[in-house]
Formats: structure tokens, C-alpha cells, sequence
């Protein structure tokens, strides 16, 4: 790539992502334009903070970079991980504070004035943003976009060629955002894992007898699947279970699904009484009814109705079985929720299909960041700080290329 003018990048996308990309160009005088289907930057940024921006994660480096699908995120991670990006912050202005589960919040919350203080600082660099402009086709150094007026009517179609493409599209959850995944049909099949769910909720059927129940949680129970557990609360709802609990299982339930067709979650309700306390309560008391044994134990009425509902009737008499029941009940999933109502999408494109500096294999203009990469991880931080380091390393990585180019 011999340059005899000012190189241009072309981000796709003003998501996290994309705008950390821009940020790294612009700061090394790249000429940086972003353009954006959507009429402002940074959509899912804001419905994510909407009721707070959980930005990073506290947690030893070493640890969080194990809640990634793929070791290799890790790799980008460890090069802008939670300090950085909370120093990152406080030079935007936005101070930040950690919470007591560990995650990492600006303390205003939410993400608004993250947000005009970060597109601030990229129209200082000389950053343009183009939005309303959909992307719909990259033909090596070359984008097409339609664009449209403030109705959503196409009112033109333009084709620039670039000295580098960025694709920073997002994933294909809330389509309404602009992630669509439309950005499929520019790569071969064999470049890509079909888009799935991720950090979402899980279906089944219940029985009348639970209705009365949606919308209330499962508190302080541990909640496995294989050889994978968590700790915490669980919300239930009409069509299954949903909470982090469940987004962070939601990898292994995937596995399990895959291969047996159904998911099984097993639930301790009780994780801080042993089998032998519970058992030995059961078998003490005579003549009570299954409602008051599990009263006198300590299991509220939501607990107990699970209990009931995933359990035959005709075990409620046996004791020691209902016992065991507590410590390890066992029930079953169809699936999981449509993808536009996941909070995140894993698959998309394949690492293999990019090199290790997310260049694409097949067309040396293009590289790919973001959630559109084929990675997954659980809420909590983990996806936005990948969002961010990625597009850090890809805006540092093609600043040094092409500011050595340029000076060949």
C-alpha cells in the first residue's frame, strides 16, 4: 500500500468500536471518515446506560479475560483493559466509580455525557461523521452507501474508494439500533458462524400454577449447567427465566442445546443450608404439609412453587427425595429467546478468517472489529471493554501502517 496523498480510513459503524477507532487514527493525523445508518452515533451505547453504563469490570485481569469465547480477545484486552478505560474516561471528564459487585460505572450513570464529550473530542481531531448513510456493499478498497433523509427515504447512492475500511457494524441484536447484520451478505459462507443469542433469556413452558409468579426472583441461588455454576438471582417470566445469572450460563446452554437438544439447568435454592440440615428437618417434623416443611427450612413461596411445578406429585411425600430436590433441581429448556431480543450476539466473523491484526484475509483494505467479530462473552463489562480494546489495537495497528507508507 504506497500512498502519494493523505490516506483516508473509513469506519462503518459509530458504535464503540468504531468511535475508539477513529479516536487512534485521528489522534496520528489520519484522515478519518465515519459513516453511520443510523441518525446519531453510539445507539446501543445509550439504551446500555439507560439505566447505567456498565462500562468494565474490576476483576484481576488474568480472570476477566477468561469470560471471552475465544482466548485470542484476550490478547486485546490486556493491551486497554478497566484501569485504562477508566483513565480513558477521566481524561473525557467522566469520572467513574466501582460498584459492589465489581463492575465498573461512570457516576453519572449513564451514557450521554460520555458520549458528547467522546464525539466532542473526535470533531476536534478532524473526525467527520456521515450519518443516515447505509453501507449496503464492499468491493475491495470500495464502499456503496444509500443515503437517506431524515424519513428514512433513500435519497441517493454514493461509491467512495478508501486506503482502509473498517467494518464496525455490530452485532444482530436490536435491529431497530441499526445492528441488523445486513454486513453478512459481504463475506463468503466459509468466513462466517451464523449470528446466535447471547445474554439472553431462556423459554419453557409453565404450568398455570407458576402465573401468578412472573416477575418475581429467585434470590441467592446457585444455578449450574455441566460442569459451569453461578451465584445469584433469577427473574421468572412468562416464557422461561432471564438475569445475569442466566446470561453468564448462557455459553454452556448453548453447548447443551447443541448437542442435546434441550437445556437443562440444575438450581440449588438453598446453596448456604446442607442436604443434611434439610434432610434431617424433613424427616424430624411429622404430619406437615410439603408447603410448611419447605417454610420451616427457609424456602419462600416462589422457591416453593418452583419446587412444586418441576417436581411429580408423587414424590411430595417423600421426603429425602424432596430434599435433594432443593439442593439439585433439575429443569428443563427449549431454547432461547429471538435474537432481537439478546443483548448480544455471538458468532459472526470467523478469527480465521482475519489475521491477527483483524485484517481480513481476503481483502487486504478491510478489517473488522466489534461485536460482528465471531466472539462471546457475558454481560458485566467484558463486551464493551472488548468493543473498545478492539478498536484501539485495529486504529493503532493501520495508524503506524499507513504513516509508514506515507513516509515511503
Amino acid at each position: 500500500m504506497m500512498h502519494n496523498h493523505t490516506p483516508i480510513v473509513a469506519i462503518i459503524g459509530a458504535g464503540a468500536s468504531g468511535l475508539m477507532a477513529a479516536e487512534i487514527l485521528s489522534a496520528s493525523g489520519i484522515s478519518v471518515q465515519v459513516y453511520e445508518q443510523m441518525p446519531t452515533a453510539g445507539r446501543k451505547l445509550l439504551m446500555a446506560g439507560k439505566t447505567g453504563l456498565n462500562i468494565s469490570h474490576s476483576e484481576p485481569l488474568d480472570e476477566f479475560i477468561t469470560r471471552y469465547s475465544d482466548v485470542r480477545i484476550g490478547n486485546w484486552v490486556r493491551q486497554f483493559h478497566a484501569n485504562d478505560i477508566q483513565a480513558w474516561m477521566s481524561g473525557l471528564g467522566i469520572d467513574s466509580y466501582i460498584g459492589s459487585s465489581g463492575r465498573i460505572f461512570p457516576t453519572q450513570m449513564k451514557a450521554s455525557a460520555l458520549l458528547r464529550a467522546w464525539l466532542h473530542r473526535l470533531d476536534e481531531q478532524g473526525v467527520r461523521i456521515y450519518y443516515r448513510h447505509r453501507c449496503t456493499d464492499i468491493h475491495d478498497d470500495m464502499a456503496t452507501f444509500s443515503i437517506h433523509d431524515k424519513d428514512g427515504q433513500p435519497i441517493g447512492v454514493i461509491s467512495r474508494s478508501f486506503d482502509i475500511i473498517i467494518l464496525a457494524c455490530g452485532g444482530g441484536s436490536y435491529a431497530r439500533l441499526g445492528n441488523d447484520g445486513a454486513w453478512q451478505a459481504w463475506f463468503g459462507q466459509d468466513e462466517l458462524t451464523p449470528l446466535y443469542a447471547s445474554n439472553v433469556g431462556i423459554e419453557r413452558t409453565w404450568s398455570p400454577f407458576m402465573h401468578s409468579h412472573f416477575g418475581q426472583a429467585l434470590k441467592r441461588v446457585r444455578a449450574s449447567v455441566g460442569k459451569h455454576t453461578d451465584y445469584g438471582d433469577i427473574i421468572i417470566s412468562h416464557y422461561g427465566m432471564e438475569s445475569g445469572v442466566i446470561y453468564k450460563l448462557n455459553r454452556s446452554m448453548k453447548d447443551e442445546l447443541d448437542t442435546q437438544g434441550k437445556i437443562c439447568l440444575t438450581l440449588d435454592l438453598l446453596p448456604d443450608k446442607s442436604s443434611q440440615f434439610i434432610t434431617k428437618v424433613f424427616t424430624q417434623i411429622k404430619k406437615q404439609s410439603l408447603n410448611n416443611l419447605c417454610r420451616k427450612i427457609g424456602l419462600d413461596p416462589i422457591k416453593t412453587a418452583l419446587l412444586r411445578e418441576c417436581t411429580n406429585k408423587n414424590d411430595w411425600s417423600d421426603f429425602q427425595k424432596m430434599a435433594s430436590f432443593i439442593k439439585a433441581l433439575p429443569i428443563y429448556f427449549d431454547g432461547f429467546r429471538p435474537i432481537d431480543e439478546a443483548i448480544s450476539t455471538g458468532g459472526g466473523v470467523k478469527l480465521s478468517a482475519l489475521n491477527h491484526t483483524l485484517q481480513s484475509r481476503h481483502n487486504p483494505h478491510l478489517f473488522v472489529v466489534g461485536e460482528m467479530v465471531d466472539w462471546d462473552a457475558p454481560t458485566g463489562g467484558y463486551l464493551l471493554t472488548a468493543c473498545l480494546a478492539m478498536g484501539r489495537a485495529v486504529g493503532h495497528h493501520i495508524a503506524t501502517l499507513l504513516n509508514k507508507n506515507t513516509k515511503t
